[in-house]
């Protein structure tokens, strides 16, 4: 069932998206070579409890952690450790969620550990590219079909590949609600999207196959070739006209895009 929000209840989504985009910031800024992934989780934790939020990952499902921290070829869901410092020449992907007055907000970027590879950071640069050209799709009107072609047709110019097991989700008061919105597609098919719908559009790209295993641990995902990943996610809601409003990313203008 899709969930559509009025104005007051964006509003309210606005308001966890931007805490959520400082606590990505301050995160950010950790990311170097000697930090523990465990430690840029409680980190993020006690940044998220002291605004008087809510991790939304911790315990859900009987997840572990307040981040998920997936490095190289993990492609989300990696589990943060004291075990894991990070290297000079990695890449990291940091996916998190919170809910601020009841309503959530989640988003994800990769990073480079260090200095890092032409290559990984073109990984990196194609996913974000990715992101937006699935975004601009994310207009009243258009199908999801739309924004997965959109995200698809990018990546696989560039010789990358589309995760497919994997997808965004609508979010609200849940983190994952209706529909699923995935990151391939054929135009034109797929549900239309309407004003008042919150999604989570997250392009999960990697250097190699699009195909993925599961760790033991039954959460952390990675490529099947072990091929680099990256990750990026903001949370949309759709106008009655024109492009969405990026709830994750305050202050942004399309025009600066």
């Amino acid at each position: 069932m899709i969930s559509l929000k009025n104005s007051d209840q964006i509003a309210k989504m606005r308001e966890a998206g931007a805490l959520l985009y400082e606590v990505h910031q301050k995160v950010r800024a950790e990311i170097k070579p000697g930090v523990t992934t465990w430690d840029l989780d409680a980190y993020a934790e006690s940044l998220i409890r002291k605004a008087g939020a809510i991790p939304s990952f911790k315990g859900y499902q009987g997840y572990p952690a307040t981040l998920c921290t997936s490095v190289d070829d993990a492609v989300v869901h990696g589990i943060p450790s004291k075990k894991q410092v990070l290297q000079a020449g990695q890449i990291i992907s940091v996916d998190c969620g919170l809910i601020l007055d009841g309503w959530q907000s989640d988003s994800a970027f990769t990073a480079g550990v260090g200095e890092i590879s032409p290559e990984a950071q073109r990984l990196i640069d194609i996913t974000e590219e990715c992101f937006w050209r699935a975004a601009r799709q994310c207009v009243a009107g258009n199908r999801l079909g739309d924004v997965g072609y959109a995200c698809q047709e990018y990546a696989e110019a560039n010789h990358c590949g589309v995760i497919r097991d994997l997808t965004g989700h609508g979010i609200g008061r849940e983190m994952h609600e209706d529909p699923a919105v995935y990151n391939f597609g054929i135009p034109g098919k797929g549900l239309r999207l309407r004003k008042g719908m919150t999604i989570a559009v997250e392009p999960m790209i990697s250097a190699g196959d699009w195909r993925v295993t599961c760790d033991a641990d039954q959460w952390c995902y990675r490529t099947r070739d072990h091929s680099l990943c990256s990750h990026y996610e903001h949370t949309l809601a759709i106008n009655e006209e024109g492009l969405p409003e990026v709830l994750t990313l305050p202050g942004f203008k399309w025009e600066e895009q």
